[in-house]
């Protein structure tokens, strides 16, 4: 199936621009516009698919849907782009939240209107208060344990290899608990490596903790996803790379599927 990186191929290659015609275009910097082609970007800023879309002279709507032409004249403020631009910088747990927080404000605009016609603000003594159902905890709260400086993660066991990778999978995945502190808490999940290519700062066995992440900037460790096999690497914008000097840097080229899966941002002590 054509997605949106397929439509903008097509439009450079169209207007035979290169990427670094387009990033001069487009404004968008010459790293950030290649790992956006390269698809490690699944959720790219609206800003820059709108600055694309300008330096191409083609439709948002188009390159978003593939529809040649915005049929629904459907336009976003700058308020509508900028909220959802912080809304894609949200993790799990703050996306679900803000998504009842809408849902809960559009049951009580709706329930205002009769008709089609608004009802008359009901008046709330200075005394009282609403009552709230409270939100279920999502994401990686969902797993605090009160009271134990602990909080439980999922640990997959199979692992992000050295050379051919594999796929996380929850079949072969087990809760465990993890200290619950400032450093702990934007892990969503625990992944066993094995392998010797990130020595030696990271070793054969090692368990990372991972956040949620459909990017990474160039330097930082990340879990990705290349045709289906799993790698834990360093992202060098076009290419992944190993701590260890006797493995060679994996370019991004050569793949069909480039994906994201998360940032390392620490691992648990050995016991």
């Amino acid at each position: 199936m054509e997605t949106y990186i397929d439509r903008i191929k097509k439009m450079k290659a169209e207007r035979k621009l290169t990427n670094d015609h387009l990033s001069e275009l487009s404004g968008i910097p010459l790293g950030t516009l290649s790992k956006l082609m390269a698809g490690m970007s699944e959720s790219p800023k609206l800003s820059n698919i709108v600055a694309i879309c300008n330096a191409l002279d083609c439709s948002v709507d188009y390159i978003v849907t593939g529809n040649p032409e915005n049929t629904n004249n459907y336009t976003l403020s700058k308020d509508e782009i900028r909220m959802m631009e912080q809304y894609r910088e949200l993790d799990r747990w703050g996306r679900e939240l803000t998504g009842e927080v809408i849902a809960r404000e559009a049951e009580r605009i709706a329930a205002t209107r009769v008709d089609g016609d608004e009802k008359p603000t009901e008046k709330i003594d200075a005394g009282t208060a609403r009552i709230l159902k409270p939100i279920k905890a999502a994401g990686r709260f969902a797993g605090a344990e009160p009271h134990t400086g602990k909080r439980t993660v999922m640990l997959y066991e199979l692992p992000v290899s050295a050379g051919v990778g594999v796929y996380l999978d929850d079949s072969r995945a087990e809760r465990v608990s993890i200290p619950n502190s400032e450093k702990t808490a934007e892990a969503d999940y625990a992944l066993r490596i094995s392998g010797n290519s990130m020595e030696p700062k990271y070793h054969n066995g090692d368990v990372l903790l991972v956040q949620n992440a459909e990017s990474v900037e160039v330097g930082e460790a990340g879990i990705f996803l290349l045709d289906g096999n799993g790698f834990f690497k360093i992202y060098g914008g076009d290419r992944l790379i190993s701590l260890n000097p006797e493995y060679g840097p994996i370019l991004l080229k050569d793949f069909d599927n480039v994906q994201c899966r998360g940032r390392v941002i620490g691992r648990l002590r050995r016991k």
